[in-house]
């Protein structure tokens, strides 16, 4: 998929200035944050599961090669296939290769992010094969020509109207903007979809190791049906997507869905085991596993950012950030939006270009305090801001201009010593005459004004704290 990382700052400013967009934004809280409260306030030993969803997580991630092969075992066992892709471009020709043997015409699709990360929808568009989102908000937005604007709710951005109208362009019939009718069009124009499609193609929310079953959590059932209905199923998934056992996924399954939706459960757990075995009353022909790696081994090898990996794509940092409450979710120009986003996007695309996602927060630890499995994203973020500003990921790519890094290098020489700091804060006090006004600064002059841009910093004192201690 292309990545739009670079206008960040122009597609959060055109966010922000869109009331429209801040008041559904703003739905956030109500809804999906204070659900997830409620369902954690009524889960007793929910500290205790949240520590040992972490270390499950942890363990497997130390060992996922091991896990990965024993994942591998268990699915050829069971009368699947396993293949395993460097890139998106591998796992794209390798979907695209398998649809054009079988005759593929058309494919429906239960919502998965690593799909939307590989392109794969345009892939088969432009091989003439049909590929059909099921999922009603990735529905909406595939035939709005969008991305998805957030993990757990694709098209949280439209409003009903929107909706409503995207839905009309596909019927001969009037179609309302209650939820009712939406839902009942949308069934209309999918059901024949499920009925002819040649390949259902899903995600994966965990793979367990040692049974090789494919886990979709979902809230419509399409989950159930892409990968039931079609002859051949493909179920795609990043490599961190696997669990030990069947015991660690019934820790996941509660972890993920109280902090996805605030439900206990989500309406459809499908798990699914290879193939259609003979006294199988549905089921498809095929089972295909596509485990994709694009950048992720390089996440693995980096002890600073390894925790990344252990992310369940639930959803819940995005709805705590205060950032992404104001910026949506296309702001960040990538699959993958808000603080997760923000760790995950510029390590699987390009850091020097997508150097202004790590500034995309105010390191207030909400996004930490909520994760099920209490990811240390603001660290990881820090990590990467460092990384930029000591030029070490790409020297030509440094995040501050030089006038501001000399600044900050006077700024540490200053406050080296109490001999030093006493001689820069008289200093200070005289240079800030021009700039102050009712005790703050307001404005500072170039290169230095991007600091005052959008805050005021109080003025140096006329007496330190120092002189006015003696007093007391």
């Amino acid at each position: 998929m292309e990545s739009k990382t670079k206008q960040f700052k122009k597609a959060a400013a055109a966010t922000i200035a869109n009331p429209e967009l801040q008041s559904r934004l703003r739905n956030l809280y109500d809804g999906f944050y204070k659900a997830r409260d409620r369902a954690v306030d009524a889960t007793p030993n929910w500290d205790e599961l949240s520590d040992k969803g972490r270390a499950i997580k942890a363990h497997t991630i130390q060992h996922l090669g091991h896990y990965l092969e024993m994942a591998e075992a268990s699915v050829i066992k069971a009368g699947g296939k396993v293949y395993f892709a460097k890139d998106a471009e591998a796992a794209n020709k390798y979907v695209l290769d398998l649809a054009r043997s079988r005759g593929v015409r058309s494919a429906i699709k239960s919502k998965s992010m690593i799909s939307e990360e590989m392109g794969l929808n345009q892939r088969l568009e432009q091989a003439g094969i049909e590929a059909v989102e099921t999922d009603l908000g990735e529905y909406l937005i595939q035939l709005k020509g969008e991305t998805p604007y957030h993990i757990i709710a694709p098209a949280i951005h439209m409003s009903k109207a929107d909706a409503a109208a995207v839905l009309q362009a596909q019927s001969d019939v009037p179609i309302g903007d209650s939820i009712e009718e939406m839902a009942d069009a949308a069934r209309v124009q999918l059901r024949e979809k499920f009925v002819v499609a040649d390949m259902g193609i899903t995600g994966v929310n965990f793979l367990v190791a040692e049974t090789g079953t494919v886990v979709l959590v979902t809230n419509e059932g399409n989950g159930r049906m892409s990968t039931s209905m079609p002859p051949i199923h493909v179920a795609i998934m990043g490599m961190e997507k696997v669990v030990p056992s069947m015991e660690d996924l019934g820790t996941m399954l509660r972890l993920l869905v109280r902090s996805a939706t605030g439900q206990r459960l989500s309406s459809y757990v499908t798990t699914v085991t290879g193939p259609r075995r003979e006294s199988d009353v549905d089921g498809p022909d095929e089972f295909h596993l596509v485990i994709v790696d694009n950048g992720r081994s390089k996440m693995l090898a980096d002890p600073e950012m390894r925790e990344a990996l252990y992310c369940l794509r639930c959803g819940a940092c995005l709805n705590a950030c205060p950032v992404y409450r104001k910026i949506g979710g296309h702001a960040y120009g990538w699959v993958y939006s808000g603080p997760i986003g923000a760790v995950v996007s510029p390590m699987l695309t390009s850091l020097p270009e997508a150097r202004d996602l790590p500034h995309a927060s105010s390191l207030c630890g909400a996004c930490r305090e909520i994760c099920p499995v209490q990811i240390d994203i603001p660290r990881m973020l820090l990590h990467m801001r460092s990384e930029l500003a000591e030029g070490r990921v790409d020297p030509r790519a440094k995040s501050a201009p030089l006038m501001e890094r000399l600044s900050m290098k006077a700024w540490r020489m200053s406050v080296a010593g109490p001999m030093m700091l006493r001689m820069s804060n008289r200093l200070g006090r005289l240079l800030q005459m021009p700039l102050t006004r009712g005790g703050r600064i307001n404005k500072l002059p170039p290169p230095l004004s991007g600091w005052t841009r959008h805050r005021t910093f109080p003025a140096l004192a006329k007496r330190p704290f120092r002189d006015r201690w003696k007093n007391i």
